[in-house]
């Protein structure tokens, strides 16, 4: 799990840099630093989607994972998450839309989403290489310097659900790559693109709100749907 270590340093390190660099920095600087990063994730998320060989089962991965996500109540539970954290190390009791709880969400679905977290989870796991999570690193480095500078100490808070669900890949990398096909992962990233456009126009750009992480189990749900479309020579 070096690799994963080392991308909860970076988010750590990136988040502290953010934090104290956010009171120096000019209210209308770092709004438009935001929206770049949150244009720079909607047209990432679109290079994302254009890997998919179907789109319908992206469409159907996204729909039947939002009705997973909102029976489970997983947005809800981040935001309970967050809120809890928020209030056990700041004292204050954060709602909806507090500066806190969108760092933390905004910034934990980034750094879990995308094939990166994946395959480099899979590639330590199975050969100790970190290279691929190295490079995730630096990246996620930036954006939670970028995210902390708004949003504040929420965004180190992070760290924990890439420690968990990357982590959790490293150790079950075996069985992970025995399962996951090129197919499945382009199909499993297309969806990812649309769930971090969800982000970005919800938790960068604030165009609408967007329950985006009611989203996430269509990640899992691409793969299954694109083996039972083989399975059903759909394909």
């Amino acid at each position: 799990m070096l690799g994963t270590w080392i991308n909860v340093v970076a988010i750590l390190a990136g988040g502290a840099l953010g934090c104290l660099l956010g009171g120096k920095l000019p209210e209308r600087l770092r709004q438009t630093v935001m929206a770049g990063v949150g244009l720079f994730t909607l047209a990432y998320s679109l290079q994302m989607f254009m890997k998919t060989h179907n789109a319908l089962i992206v469409v159907g991965s996204i729909v039947l994972g939002a009705v997973l996500g909102e029976w489970w109540g997983i947005e809800n539970g981040l935001e309970k998450l967050g809120s809890f954290l928020e209030l056990r190390f700041t004292g204050v009791e954060s709602t909806a839309g507090s500066r806190f709880l969108k760092g933390f969400l905004s910034t934990s679905l980034i750094v879990c989403i995308g094939p990166v977290a994946i395959l480099g989870a899979i590639q330590d796991g199975l050969t100790g290489n970190v290279e691929l999570l190295a490079v995730k690193s630096v990246l996620d480095f930036f954006i939670a310097l970028t995210f902390a500078s708004t949003f504040g100490v929420g965004v180190l808070f992070s760290a924990l659900p890439i420690l968990v669900y990357q982590g959790g890949i490293t150790l079950l990398a075996g069985q992970v790559q025995a399962f996951i096909t090129d197919v499945m992962m382009d199909e499993l990233t297309a969806t990812g693109g649309v769930i971090l456009m969800g982000v970005a126009i919800s938790g960068m750009l604030e165009i609408k709100r967007i329950r985006s992480g009611n989203f996430l189990p269509a990640l899992f749900l691409a793969p299954v749907i694109v083996w039972i479309v083989a399975r059903l020579g759909l394909g």
